[in-house]
This record gives C-alpha cells, structure tokens and sequence, in this order.
C-alpha cells in the first residue's frame, strides 16, 4: 500500500510517499519512493525540495499561497511519465502529524467527524500546531478524495503516564475543568527509536527499560518502562524541560511574572521570548544551532561555551531524574538532529555518570554520525546506543495498521 506522511507547520510541509505492508514492516523493509519539503508557504518565493528513489535532490522557487497549493505541488513532482506514480488513485492512505490529541487519544486512529471534533478541540492547547497539521488534512481530503486518512498524535505516546507524572501542583480544578497537565511531545520519535532499539537486540520494546533522548532544535527526553511512557520532560506545552534551540525549558514560574511586573512586557512579548528568542540562541547570541555553537566555543567565545555546558548540563540532570524513577535502566538511546550527530556533547552529557553504570566508548562514539551505532564501554551497566529517528516512517506504519485495522505495537 502506498502511504503519503504529511506533516504541516505554519509555513511549510514535509512529505514522503512509503510503500509498506505488514510483510514490509515486519522485515524492516519499507519502502520510501519520495520525500520532499516546502517552505514560506504563503510568499512568492516557496522554497521547494524534492527527491525520488535513485534520483537526485530537486531545487526551486514558485509562488505557492495555500497549503492545498503546496500539498498539489507535492502530487505534481510525485506523478506523471517519470514519477513515482502513476495516478493519484495509487496513494491509499494519508498519515497527519498532529501534535496535540490532549487526553483523548491514545494511539493513531482513522480521521472522521468526531476524531476531527476531538482535534479540533485541543487547539487551545497547542495553537502554534494543531491549526496548521489540520491544513493538511482538509488539503488531502479534498485532493484524494478516496484515501482513508489517519492522525498520528505527538502526544499519544505519553498517555500512559500515571497521575503522579504528569500532573502539577495546581489547585486540581486546573486539570478537571482546564485539563492543565503535562502532555510531553515527541512521542513517534520516542516510540519509534525505542521500538528499534528492542528490534536490534531481538526482543520487544516491553522487555526493557530506556531513556531516549531526543534532541534537535527541540528537544525532549523519556523515561520508558517496559514499553510505556513513564514520565518525559516536555510538559502542557513544548516548552518544558530541556534547554532547546530557541526555547529556555525549565524555568521558574516566577521568572515570567517577574518579566510582565517589572519589564512591562506583555502576553505575546513573553510568548516569543520563551519560543524564539531563549535557550541555546539566547544564552549565546550566536546561534540556535548545536554546529554553530561549537564552532564558536572552539574559536573562543565563552558565551557560545556557556551555553553548550548548560545544554549538556540539562540532558545529564534527565538521564539522573529518569535512572532513579525507573529504577535503572537497561539502555540510554540518542536520537534527533543533535543527538545523531554530534558525538562530542554524547560524550559530554554521559561524562562523569560511570557511578550511575553509564560510559561510552570513544573509539565508537567518535565514527558515530548519522548512523546505528552502540556506543557503551565495556564493563558499563547501562548501554548507550545512538539510533536515528524516523518519525515518517512510523506515521505511514500506523497509518496502515489503521486501515487495515492491525494492532499497534
């Protein structure tokens, strides 16, 4: 079956077209035709890029207004005499990203009216994604008109978290009638590198107790036992938790009454404070990127250090938190732009934790870009892994157990 991933921001979409069936999945054979992205939606100057299987990267610029524009300009480089496919007809399915599924949803599940109701309704809980992954869904139905449609929730993931995770110390009122608790982010990137991690070593996610930590320009991580979602460390919304590119984490709920008091700042100056203009690139300001920053610290400057050291400062405090709720763990997975990529803040986040059981190798970290690689020392209790995520691939996997009504691992 052929699976077209949508994942729709405010200004841009990600797409890629992967053929699979459950003999696919299970052999780890899935198959991925196309793949593309599109940027500033909504200007003159739409940045698109796009690859098919043994082809080359495709650049260009055009006018692209809408989203369904955009979603059409993906069909137009798929189809044709030298396309992937034929005929829209042949794409069976749509897997959404949708971020925010609030409580009600537990796993991916067939987009209809009430689904849609549910979705709807969690947009004040995330109204910088939740309006835009809609877009897609509204473009694709009304593009392919027969395809059975799916939403896979960043969120799901995390719902089986106890009341003791994730709820704050708030009058309870807060969580009944508002429904203010900690959701965590993430989740198909969680899951997904969980489940490949149990894959390698010939078991099941449930045989095992992980921390994954996802780190990029957002990062998260994840305390998972047995196969669950025990707690994770982005909270009601992505802002919690870890230091990130542009957003502080975890921060003393003060800090922003003290900002509205006395810097006479108003709601929407405090929300981009916090969204775009904290964490790594305000700590530094250099930079927002990982690359930048140590480069920058190479070369001397000691804010662009600052804020690498805080970074790694934040991660390790995680890995420590999760060890003791989960009462060890068996394996501690990086994944995401950073944490597949750069070995050196592997290495400075697992320094100096040999008394938790946790060392990795450097003859093994160093080589590992981009790519599966077992990092543990010899004679460490914990295993370090660094696993590449494909948060994608997962969403055209569920979005095919959910037409063919197949259970969800």
């Amino acid at each position: 079956m052929k699976i077209l991933v949508l994942n729709c921001g405010s200004s841009s979409l990600k797409f890629q077209l992967v053929e699979t069936t459950p003999e696919r999945i299970a052999a780890d054979t899935d198959n991925v035709l196309a793949q593309g992205a599109i940027e500033k939606i909504g200007s003159g100057e739409a940045l698109v890029s796009y690859r098919q299987k043994g082809g080359p990267k495709v650049r260009e610029s055009k006018p692209i207004l809408k989203h369904k524009e955009a979603i059409q300009t993906a069909f137009d480089s798929m189809t044709g005499p030298e396309g992937v496919i034929q005929h829209l007809e042949e794409i069976e399915g749509v897997g959404h990203r949708i971020v925010h599924g609030g409580e009600h949803f537990t796993q991916s599940t067939l987009i209809d009216d009430e689904v849609l109701k549910q979705i709807e309704a969690s947009v004040d809980l995330a109204p910088l994604h939740n309006p835009h992954n809609l877009k897609g869904y509204y473009a694709a139905k009304a593009l392919l008109p027969n395809a059975r449609n799916v939403a896979v929730f960043d969120t799901a993931f995390h719902q089986s978290m106890t009341p003791t995770a994730y709820l704050y110390g708030l009058p309870y009122i807060y969580y009944t009638r508002d429904k203010m608790r900690r959701y965590g982010f993430h989740g198909t990137s969680h899951r997904y590198v969980s489940h490949r991690y149990a894959q390698i070593q010939k078991k099941t996610r449930a045989d095992f107790k992980m921390i994954t930590c996802h780190l990029g320009n957002g990062c998260s991580v994840c305390a998972i036992n047995y196969g669950k979602s025990a707690d994770t460390s982005m909270g009601l919304t992505p802002l919690e938790g870890l230091m990130m590119g542009t957003r502080p984490g975890d921060v003393d709920a003060g800090a922003v009454i003290y900002l509205v008091e006395h810097a006479e700042m108003g709601l929407h100056e405090v929300e981009v404070l916090l969204n775009k203009h904290s964490g790594l690139y305000g700590i530094s300001g250099v930079s927002n990127d990982m690359r930048d920053l140590m480069k920058a610290r190479d070369e001397g400057n000691t804010r662009a250090a600052l804020a690498v050291e805080m970074f790694c400062y934040r991660v390790k405090k995680y890995i420590g938190a999760y060890l003791a709720a989960l009462n060890g763990a068996d394996a501690i997975i990086f994944t995401g732009g950073i944490g597949e990529n750069a070995p050196a803040i592997r290495a400075q986040i697992c320094a100096n934790l040999d008394a938790l059981g946790v060392k990795i190798d450097h003859s093994k970290n160093d080589p590992a870009i981009g790519k599966e690689a077992d990092l543990t020392a010899e004679g460490a209790g914990v295993q370090v892994w660094a696993i590449p995520t494909n948060e994608e691939l997962l969403i055209a996997r569920d979005t095919l157990r959910c037409i063919l009504n197949l259970p969800h691992p």
